[in-house]
């Protein structure tokens, strides 16, 4: 038995199924995030004047992923669009190309993160505290390393731009010394844990949109040859999801990297 309206419009939206379905799974997506950017301007707005960490993250980094997003975008509506004019070949290289910018994107996601699971705030017994990435030494374990400064207190690192002014060393603490070290995680302070709440969570949709896009490009694309046009209307559908996440990505780069 064949399903309804899995290519022609239902009479009571003028949408077929999918469309109808993806619409309704994107509102429910805007909450989530909604709720996410909300619990960001509340935590900001309320934090005590001076407090609220600025220039923790890699702006170079964070264009470069909007340009690959951006780019991402337009390579999945000329794939749909290429369907759209029966040009098969085309779709799979526009195909190709989104899931090789989501790829990109996700990698360099992966380096800043790896930069701040590495990134260490050191507080030691004589109220100073270290700041810097921490160099593995399997070679004492009395001391750790760091490549990094010292400042008089943690406040001063909460400005990104003059944290990064200071002039980089090589230094070696005695494990005796320190009070308590943290790394650049959630734990740290509220900035981070927004952070990473919302970038994680966009993460996991763009790897779900892989999984999609890529599933349509190899497997899935065998439907081309014997239903095109509910084909393409699945294309056209993970299409939609992917400009969600290039759209949730457009309010996080400059909410999170340029204030």
């Amino acid at each position: 038995m064949d399903i309804p309206y899995t290519t022609k419009p239902r009479p009571d939206t003028g949408l077929y199924n999918a469309k109808v379905g993806i619409w309704l799974f994107l509102a429910s997506e805007v909450m989530l995030f909604g709720g996410l950017f909300s619990a960001y301007i509340y935590l900001r707005v309320g934090a005590p004047v001076d407090t609220w960490p600025h220039g923790w993250l890699n702006v170079t980094l964070g264009t470069i992923n909007t340009v690959i997003l951006a780019l991402s975008a337009i390579t999945t509506l000329l794939a749909w669009a290429a369907l759209k004019m029966n040009q098969f070949p085309r779709y799979k290289i526009f195909g190709a190309l989104t899931i090789v910018l989501a790829v990109a994107f996700l990698s360099i996601k992966a380096y800043e993160y790896n930069d701040k699971f590495t990134h260490y705030q050191v507080r030691l017994n004589d109220g100073r505290v270290a700041d810097g990435h921490l160099i593995e030494n399997k070679k004492d374990a009395d001391h750790i390393v760091l490549h990094g400064h010292y400042v008089a207190k943690a406040a001063e690192l909460l400005d990104g731009h003059s944290k990064n002014a200071h002039a980089h060393e090589e230094l070696t603490i005695a494990r005796a010394d320190i009070q308590g070290m943290k790394f650049y995680g959630p734990a740290l302070n509220n900035f981070l844990a927004i952070y990473y709440s919302i970038t994680i969570l966009h993460a996991l949709h763009i790897i779900g949109g892989i999984i999609v896009i890529g599933y349509l490009w190899g497997p899935g694309s065998k439907m081309w040859f014997t239903d095109p046009e509910r084909f393409t209307n699945r294309v056209e559908v993970s299409g939609l999801f992917w400009h969600f996440v290039d759209l949730v990505w457009i309010f996080v780069f400059p909410v999170l990297y340029l204030t």
